[in-house]
């Protein structure tokens, strides 16, 4: 097998594993990334410092790769869109698009025939103060754009909390409101479409996120087959809706009846698939590396149940506990300081 070159766009540690992957299969990779000595650079084979939309860089990267993806999703669209006119992209710049803008995402989650919590656009206060009025003062606002891990977000609880500022306090940008969800747990389904529309669908996890930000994901989620398969069902309408080649996450409230309520989708591999690298023969990463590639998919069916854990800033001074442990495979991203909110490695504890 000749060492084809997939490139990647962006160097974290998710850039990092899908290197890790690409690895294994032969392929060598190239990770476009402003940060020198970035976690993917540290396994990468080549790295082109320079930001994501600079025009020389992506001629660079489409010169030197048979096929881009990235793993992240504020890829500014017009760059993935450039890079497309020289160089297979996956997955397309269309679920860039529709993931990048939280209203657009929601419009197009319930187009696809699933439902989502209720919503306004909120351009101005005006907007927000009769936003509020229809959600009985309750809700979440968030930024249409570039929120993640809690960011850019402000709730209200009730009528009584002040919206007076609430159009100014998150910068003036567009902006959504969300409506309140009275859901039982928060689940996320790991799913991949391959060039030919071949998909497959990892178990859904059960996830539970502490100040924004996951802590854990557990397999197998606590719900019934039928809540599983309408998880199933629900990424693959979305996935061919795309066109989608790769892997995406899709995260879900359930609710009191096992029914489902979408919440986002991310179109890369993510956080709450991470258990996959210990539960399973084939791992999300290696998974997106095989459609993007073009080879085939791999079984995502589990070995075992399993619960991954993320450590995020001083989680990590337990490194030496989980280390002694005989049931937990260790993931660390190599990133040399611990910041509050930073996530510095996962691991997974296989059940028996």
């Amino acid at each position: 097998m000749s060492a084809k070159t997939i490139g990647i766009i962006g160097g974290g540690q998710l850039g990092r594993m899908l290197a890790m992957a690409a690895a294994r299969l032969n392929f060598r990779t190239v990770v476009l990334e402003p940060q020198e000595d970035c976690p993917a650079a540290q396994v990468a084979n080549e790295q082109i410092v320079a930001s994501y939309d600079d025009p020389s860089a992506l001629a660079e990267l489409a010169r030197r790769c048979d096929v881009v993806t990235y793993e992240f999703e504020n890829v500014p669209v017009s760059a993935a869109e450039e890079l497309a006119s020289q160089v297979t992209v996956y997955p397309p710049p269309k679920a860039l698009e529709m993931a990048q803008d939280r209203l657009i995402e929601k419009q197009f989650i319930n187009g696809c025939g699933i439902p989502t919590a209720r919503f306004h656009a909120v351009d101005s206060q005006a907007d927000l103060d009769k936003a509020l009025i229809d959600f009985d003062g309750q809700g979440v606002l968030k930024t249409r754009r570039l929120g993640y891990d809690g960011k850019g977000q402000r709730v209200y609880r009730s009528a009584t909390d002040s919206a007076t500022d609430g159009y100014v306090a998150l910068g003036n940008v567009p902006l959504i409101l969300e409506s309140f969800v009275s859901f039982e747990r928060e689940v996320s389904i790991i799913a991949a479409r391959s060039p030919d529309g071949t998909v497959a669908c990892y178990d859904p996890a059960e996830n539970i996120h502490i100040n924004g930000i996951l802590h854990t994901s557990t397999v197998p989620a606590s719900i019934s087959e039928q809540t599983a398969n309408d998880a199933m069902e629900a990424a693959e309408k979305i996935l061919t809706a795309l066109g989608y080649v790769g892997v995406i996450g899709i995260e879900f409230f359930v609710l009191a009846d096992g029914s489902l309520i979408a919440n986002e989708m991310a179109p890369r591999v993510h956080n709450s698939g991470h258990w996959t690298e210990a539960a399973c023969v084939i791992s999300q990463f290696e998974q997106h590396i095989r459609a993007v590639a073009g080879l085939p998919l791999g079984n995502p069916l589990r070995h075992s149940d399993c619960v991954m854990t993320n450590l995020i800033g001083d989680d990590i001074e337990a490194l030496p506990e989980w280390l002694r442990r005989d049931d937990t495979l260790v993931h660390l991203y190599g990133k040399t300081e611990a910041r509050p909110g930073r996530k510095m490695g996962h691991v997974t504890q296989l059940l028996h």
